[in-house]
């Protein structure tokens, strides 16, 4: 505890700023694999007695290292990188608002104790669930839209903007921009099990260290990312379900909820494939976790570092004022003196 209380605590929109800036550049080096594991998750296997096809498109996926060589060589190298302008910027409203509402709840709680100690598993948990829900609720419609994106086909690519119209004059309305909100108030669990898990394993693995090294981050990240991930898979994938176009077979009916969608999966393809889309889904998370904790962690070092210098700028610049009126007054008091 000793040598925590020696760190200069970041504000709440300081811990915000670094955790965006960490999910921006994780998350664009990584967004091949976001929608690959996005095509995976959205194809449904045709059986001998369906009468028409479940897809558009023909192409059936049967690995990640399969669909990424598909989509090059139908769409081009371009396919890769379909919606990553809505998806950086959802990633940046997300994570700040994730990070400013967890810094913030977290403060508040730490400071109401009267004995101060550290948050257990179930407390961490909690407060990044409630961060989660608070940043899902104003999010959502980036990751809908971005998802739309995603899973369009060769010729029906359209941009940020008309692919949200679209989705605002399809059957549900502008409410349409927050499909998929109960299943992701429900995967809130994600990143609190995440976050819940990397403040655990770090008292684990490096008890009492203040900072952490870059390979120490991104281990520790990448592992409750993975644990995260395989826990809440099943929803994951039947959140970008709702969000995406229906199967054709379903002759324009959109899903109406997760459970809706997990049982078309199952009945389908069998409940196995409600973790279709693992392999990359998992990489990507521990990519995206390891290189962002990695990534915050030295942005929380350079925030510190900038806020010490501000406030030793702005120190500097109230002991001048305050020699200077300090002088105008010893010239002031022989004057009134005499």
């Amino acid at each position: 505890m000793a040598g925590k209380s020696s760190q200069s605590p970041l504000p709440p929109w300081g811990n915000a700023l670094a955790g965006a800036t960490g999910a921006v550049l994780a998350n664009a080096i990584v967004y091949p694999l976001d929608i690959v594991k996005t095509r995976l998750q959205i194809q449904v296997k045709r059986r001998a007695t369906d009468l028409e096809p479940l897809m558009k498109n023909d192409a059936h996926y049967t690995s990640s290292l399969d669909a990424l060589k598909k989509i090059v060589k139908d769409e081009g190298i371009s396919a890769l990188y379909c919606g990553i302008n809505g998806s950086l910027i959802g990633v940046t409203s997300t994570n700040f608002a994730y990070f400013y509402w967890y810094s913030a709840v977290r403060s508040v709680y730490l400071a109401s104790q009267t004995v101060p100690k550290t948050p257990g598993t179930a407390v961490e948990l909690s407060l990044g669930a409630v961060a989660a829900a608070v940043a899902q609720i104003f999010t959502i419609p980036v990751s809908v839209i971005t998802t739309r994106q995603q899973t369009q086909l060769k010729g029906d690519k359209k941009g940020l903007l008309d692919t949200g119209r679209e989705v605002v004059h399809g059957e549900d309305g502008w409410t349409g921009l927050w499909r998929g909100l109960k299943a992701s108030l429900i995967l809130v669990v994600n990143p609190a099990i995440t976050y819940g898990a990397y403040q655990r394993l770090r008292e684990l693995f490096f008890p009492g260290k203040v900072n952490l090294r870059p390979w120490e981050s991104f281990f520790l990240g990448a592992v409750s990312k993975a644990l995260a991930t395989i826990a809440t898979q099943p929803l994951i994938v039947a959140k970008v379900g709702l969000q995406s176009r229906p199967p054709p077979a379903r002759r324009g009916k959109p899903f109406k909820s997760f459970l809706e969608v997990m049982s078309y999966i199952i009945e389908h393809e069998g409940s196995l494939a409600l973790f279709k889309g693992l392999a990359p889904q998992v990489t990507k998370g521990i990519l995206v976790q390891g290189l962002l904790m990695m990534t915050k962690e030295r942005m929380e070092v350079l925030f510190i570092v900038l806020l010490a210098c501000l406030r030793r700028i702005r120190n500097s610049k109230l002991q001048q004022v305050a020699n200077a009126a300090a002088s105008r007054a010893k010239e002031v008091i022989p004057i009134v003196r005499k």
